[in-house]
Order: C-alpha cells, then structure tokens, then sequence
C-alpha cells in the first residue's frame, strides 16, 4: 500500500490525509471546539412549526420528503410533472410545486402544508366546506395552499386575483366556481378578526 496516498478528507476545510488518525489528528489541532458537520444530505428544515433535521437523498422530491417520509399525508400527488398543483406547498412564504422540488435544495426553509393550515384553524378550511368548494376532496388540499398563500401576500383579493392565483390547480370534479367565494369568505373573516 502506498502511503503517499491521501484517502482521507477532513470535512471541515477539504484537506487531505494519509490515514484515519491523521485526520482525527488535523480535526482536532486545526479545527478544535466545532462541532461535528452534519453528515452529506442531511438537511435542517421547518414544517409546520416544528424542526426537523433529516438525511435525504438526491432524487427525493420535496412532496415524497414530506408525504412518505414525515407521514404528513394531505399533500396530494395527482400528475408528478408540475401540472396540477395538488402538490402545493408554502415554501418560504411562496406557493410551490413540491413535486419538482428536489428536497435536498430545501436545507434551512420554512415549509407550510394543508396540515399546518388545519392546525392553526385558518378560516379558510371551515369556508371551503360551507361553500363546498370540493367534491371528491382529492385536489383540495392544493387550493387550500395556494389560497392561504394568497391571502398572506394580499389579505383582500378580488374574484380575478383569486382565479389567477388559482389558475394552476386543476379540479377534476369542476369545483372552480366555488373557490373564489371560499376565499372571499376567508378573507372577510380574516379582516373582522383583525377590528
């Protein structure tokens, strides 16, 4: 074996060593008191509220991260290519396809699901069931995202702000006419309990 080759990377600053105790020597002389660095893939996240720091591969959507591996089942998966917007999450204040995102691209976001907006009882749940905005339910979840989104970034919208933020969600039970009231109605709430 030849022990000019150096096999052995420090995680820290890159060098590197001829052996497993050479490196455990430069970690400790050259790097003492750090902590240990997170291992390759491991991402730092919040969903709903709460931290999670997770191992993830490089082919894990965001939607599979979260739906498969955090069992947080109300993101639905309808087309996988970005066209329905079923899989809506709010990432960073902003609506998005979690189905295109990769999950190892999401280290230190904030990350919002339909389970999250249940939770906090948002208005808009209990107005997309009087108005009934959803028949078999399935892309639901997907409007109700989109709408909260919405609502945070313009707390009044009209009908069209409503249809063209909406417009990416597809609802194959044709429930379209009933989402622009639901969140009217939300908003209405949202703005009396503000007075």
């Amino acid at each position: 074996m030849n022990k000019d080759i150096k096999n052995y990377a420090c995680p820290y600053c890159g060098e590197k060593c001829r052996s497993a105790d050479e490196l455990k020597e430069h970690v400790f002389q050259a790097h003492k008191g750090r902590g240990l660095p997170a291992p390759e893939g491991s991402i730092k996240l919040t969903v709903n509220k709460a931290e999670y720091v997770i191992r993830v591969a490089p082919n894990w959507t965001l939607y599979y991260l979260i739906h498969d591996k955090l069992g947080l089942t109300g993101t639905k998966q309808f087309c996988d290519q970005g066209a329905c917007g079923s899989c809506t999450m709010i990432v960073d204040g902003k609506p998005v396809l979690s189905c295109m995102l990769l999950a190892i691209e999401c280290g230190g976001k904030v990350i919002e699901t339909v389970e999250g907006i249940a939770a906090d009882g948002h208005p808009l749940i209990e107005a997309y069931v009087n108005n009934h905005a959803m028949q078999c339910g399935y892309c639901t979840p997907g409007f109700v995202v989109t709408s909260k989104a919405l609502l945070d970034r313009h707390p009044d919208p009209t009908e069209e702000e409503i249809v063209e933020a909406l417009a990416g969600n597809l609802c194959r039970c044709s429930t379209y006419p009933q989402h622009p009231i639901a969140v009217r109605e939300a908003a209405g709430k949202m703005k009396a309990a503000k007075k």
